[in-house]
């Protein structure tokens, strides 16, 4: 029998994250475009300055209706034409609104990209907001809520901002409106914060995809292009500030068999220098299954399927006076949620005594690093990523210069961001289980005063 030889391994490419050419429409758009040759589906990000600070009092969630009326007719066509024209297109459009502002996302084939463009350019320009689409969309929000309310994820989080925050703060409410204030909301509400926000002069469209053969200016020229709007200032962004007193919260939901676990804190600003090392050092917390809080809590007690440490940006501002939110979270069995604090609290203490080991601090560089030629495969990713920087502010490189920057920080340097993300003091537990069950053991642990609150 005769074998072929073992295949070689070829010598690396270099790879750094895409570089984008930045320019600007005649009616104030700004545009990032990115050739990506072999991405043959084109994706589309645009960034509308139509923050969750910026909605009427009583209003919450307008920002999340109007975003998903964009697409529900336009002065060419009605919301069925509007989907069937998509649906030609081979396209999908899609909008979602946060805190920093309203993005809408399209991914489209190449060859029918100048098609696709036009669509979304009718959206913006000259969204119909019909009553009727409106009123279904606002009941179709309604009938959201109450199974949000009874997530338990979902539920920690709200019960999490509203611990957090000042009461008067924006993200002290859920993002997408209370039934409450969502109730109020009719298309002629719609009209008018769109009219204040949306318009060319404050967004920014970022086009990934490879443009073999498109006329991509003569494209953006022909469509977006053809969105006109005056200019507006600036949004004021109030400080953020939070109250992180360690202490806990448990959302009582009586019979529950697991335990919601959400323990956070607010951290810098994505412009803050310890953002690397606090990325890094947070990964070795909790990033991985091979992450020391995974290592304890599922692998050595058994108490969970899974626990995670991450960085959220919330806001982040020029001047570095935004916030991320910094937390872990999982669900463990109710019956060990007492023995499951305890122990995260002994993985960061010990933390704090005896830092990182290089291992962990290598294999998170490995983890963080090398797999970004993966991570950044398709054009949506590389589109999500420049969105998320004109988002926040920060420069084009930003992605590249953070790779380097994440290789380049050390054991010592990644250990300090890690123990200063996550105090054992200054951390807000909430809780959403059985109160019966867990509030004794969990007051006997002595990590802040706890309250308990209806679910």
């Amino acid at each position: 029998m005769t074998f072929h030889p073992q295949p070689q391994a070829g010598v690396a490419k270099p790879w750094a994250f895409p570089a984008p050419a930045r320019d600007q429409l005649p009616n104030g758009l700004t545009v990032l475009r990115c050739h990506r040759p072999g991405q043959q589906v084109v994706a589309v990000e645009i960034n509308l300055d139509a923050p969750l600070d910026a909605e009427p009092d009583g209003l919450d969630g307008i920002a999340t209706i109007m975003a998903r009326a964009l697409s529900e007719g336009t002065d060419k066509h009605t919301a069925e034409e509007f989907a069937a024209e998509l649906e030609r297109c081979g396209a999908t459009l899609d909008a979602h609104a946060d805190h920093p502002g309203v993005r809408v996302s399209l991914e489209v084939p190449a060859s029918r990209l100048s098609k696709a463009l036009g669509l979304l350019a009718d959206a913006l320009r000259a969204p119909a907001f019909p009553d009727g689409e409106v009123e279904r969309l606002v009941a179709n929000r309604l009938d959201e809520i109450p199974h949000e309310l009874a997530n338990p994820g979902r539920r920690a989080t709200m019960a999490l901002s509203k611990e957090l925050f000042p009461a008067d703060s924006r993200m002290s409410r859920p993002r997408q409106g209370t039934e409450e204030t969502v109730r109020r909301i009719d298309a002629a509400a719609v009209r008018a914060f769109y009219e204040a926000h949306v318009r060319p002069a404050t967004a920014t469209a970022v086009i990934v995809g490879d443009f073999t053969g498109v006329d991509l200016d003569q494209a953006l020229a022909d469509t977006l292009g053809g969105w006109t709007g005056g200019t507006a200032p600036q949004h004021p962004y109030r400080p953020i500030t939070a109250d992180d007193t360690g202490r806990v919260v448990i959302v009582d939901r009586p019979g529950a068999v697991q335990t919601q676990l959400l323990i956070a804190r607010i951290g810098a600003d994505r412009h803050d220098r310890v953002w690397p090392a606090q990325v890094l050092g947070t990964y070795c917390l909790g990033g991985t299954l091979t992450s020391r809080l995974d290592r304890v809590l599922r692998e050595e007690k058994g108490y969970t399927y899974g626990v995670r440490a991450f960085g959220q940006v919330l806001r982040s501002t020029p001047e570095g006076t935004g916030a991320a939110m910094l937390a872990i979270t999982g669900s463990v069995a109710t019956e060990v949620t007492g023995p499951a604090l305890e122990d995260t609290w002994k993985v960061l203490r010990t933390l704090a005594a005896e830092g990182l080991t290089d291992e962990e601090r290598d294999v998170a560089v490995q983890n963080l690093v090398g797999v970004a030629p993966l991570k950044y495969e398709t054009a949506a990713a590389v589109a999500g990523t420049l969105a998320d920087q004109v988002e926040q502010h920060l420069p084009d490189d930003f992605q590249a210069h953070l790779y380097a920057r994440l290789a380049e920080t050390g054991t010592v340097e990644a250990t300090a961001a890690a123990v200063n993300a996550f105090p054992v003091d200054r951390l807000v537990t909430v809780l959403v289980g059985d109160a019966s069950v867990i509030e004794e053991p969990v007051r006997a642990l002595g990590i802040g005063e706890v309250k308990v609150v209806t679910g």
